[in-house]
Order: C-alpha cells, then sequence, then structure tokens
C-alpha cells in the first residue's frame, strides 16, 4: 500500500493539487488545512473528501473557533491578515470538519503501529519542537508507535530514535527549509520516503494579491513562497 502523508497545506490548493498527482492508495493530513493562503474552501474540501485519517492542526482550530491560531510571534500578524479571508470562505460544513478533527490518532498500518499528531505529542496542537534529538527522544518515551509522524514546523526531518522513526513530511503549501517546492512523504509497504515536487508558485501569489488581503501581508508571504525562507520583515508599524 502506498499512502500519502501531508501536513501544512494552509490553503494552497495549488501546491496540494500538485502534491496528490503522487501515486497513492490513502492518504494521511497532519492538520493545518488552513491558514496564510487564499484556497481554504477547496482544501478542506479535498481533504475531508480523501483523507482517511486527519489530525488537527491549530490554524485549523483557530478557524473552527475564532481564536488565535498561537502561531509563532513573527507570524502573528500575517495570520491575522488572512483571517477574514478564511473566515469569508468556510461554510458551516467545513467548519464543522475542522472543530471535530481529533487531537491525535494511532492505527495500524502494514504491520506497523503509526501515530500522528500535529505538533508534539505533549502538546499536539502548539507544541514547537526543533531536530533537537534529545528532546524529541523525551517525547517519544511515552508514544506507543513504531512509526510517528508529525508536522507543524514546516521542516522536513527523517529521525531514527530508540528503534522508533519519527516523521515530518514538511509543509506542502508553505516550505520554511529554503526549498519552495511542496514537501511531502510517502508510505510504501510502511516504510517511509520525504519528497518534494514543484508547482506554480505564481499563481498561488497571484490569488492571495486578488483576495483584498492586507498588501504587506501579501508580499511577506509571497516572499516566502518564492524562497522558502521565513522573510526578515518586522510587523507592520513596529520599529
Amino acid at each position: 500500500m502506498i499512502i500519502l502523508v501531508i501536513s501544512d497545506i494552509h490553503a494552497n490548493h495549488v501546491a496540494l493539487d500538485a502534491v496528490v498527482q503522487e501515486p497513492h492508495d490513502a492518504v494521511i493530513c497532519l492538520g493545518d488545512i488552513v491558514g496564510y493562503g487564499p484556497h481554504p474552501t477547496p482544501c478542506v474540501r479535498w481533504v475531508r473528501d480523501h483523507a482517511g485519517w486527519t489530525v488537527q492542526g491549530n490554524h485549523d482550530r483557530a478557524a473552527a473557533e475564532n481564536i488565535p491560531p498561537q502561531c509563532r510571534p513573527d507570524f502573528e500578524w500575517l495570520a491575522d491578515a488572512v483571517a477574514p479571508l478564511t473566515h469569508s470562505q468556510l461554510g458551516p460544513e467545513d467548519v464543522m470538519y475542522l472543530r471535530g478533527l481529533p487531537r491525535w490518532a494511532t492505527r495500524d498500518i502494514d504491520g506497523i503501529r503509526v501515530a500522528c499528531f500535529h505538533a508534539r505529542p505533549s502538546d499536539p496542537l502548539y507544541g514547537y519542537m526543533p531536530p533537537d534529538r534529545a528532546r524529541w527522544a523525551r517525547e517519544l518515551a511515552n508514544v506507543e508507535a513504531d512509526l510517528v509522524l508529525v508536522g507543524h514546523t514546516h521542516l522536513p526531518l527523517d529521525m531514527t530514535i530508540d528503534g522508533k522513526r519519527l516523521i515530518n513530511p514538511g509543509s506542502v503549501g508553505q516550505p520554511k527549509d529554503g526549498d519552495p517546492r511542496a514537501a511531502f512523504a510517502v508510505l510504501v509497504n510502511g516504510i517511509p520516503r520525504l519528497k518534494r515536487v514543484s508547482y506554480d508558485v505564481n499563481k498561488t501569489i497571484q490569488d492571495l494579491a486578488a483576495s483584498g488581503t492586507d498588501p504587506q501581508a501579501v508580499d511577506a508571504l509571497s516572499e516566502l513562497l518564492i524562497t522558502g525562507h521565513v522573510p526578515a520583515r518586522p510587523r507592520p508599524g513596529s520599529a
């Protein structure tokens, strides 16, 4: 069986459409379907229709409950700038779907135990964890799984700790590792592999610019989408 593992789509349907061309039999989504991007509704509906196993991300909860996503401070203004677009597009069924997503999930796949979280096991919505082996060893100590799948950081990761394989597929819609191509993973008979695919970044930027979102936020998000690097730019109005 080939399972497509996706995370942090962030309302970028152009990137999602490129990723799902990868041959697959099933889909796992690690959350943050919405936020930052111009296509929240088609992304939510694609995941709802095709992903057999999805966990909630912090931006999913924020959109469903109309609360802050508690993202990193330098991204708060970007999340706030795009939130009106997200809320204006999502219908009641989309909101209900996001609200009802579980915080974590486990399942046996191809003879191995797989555990899924958006962030880290001890804080599955918000816990940002760098690729620190010692810290991850503590996080995984009480997780009963052979394979642990996480997202949230937008940074691909493949690490084995005490016999447990830890995979972060990276971000479909907003990579932050210096490679702007959409990132994802596949599980082939239970064996993970990280992958990338190019997509039409300019189309996503054009759709965001046409959405009525604050132009300063559009500029910052465009820089991130083009370069794969977090823009070194202060929040508007700050010193």
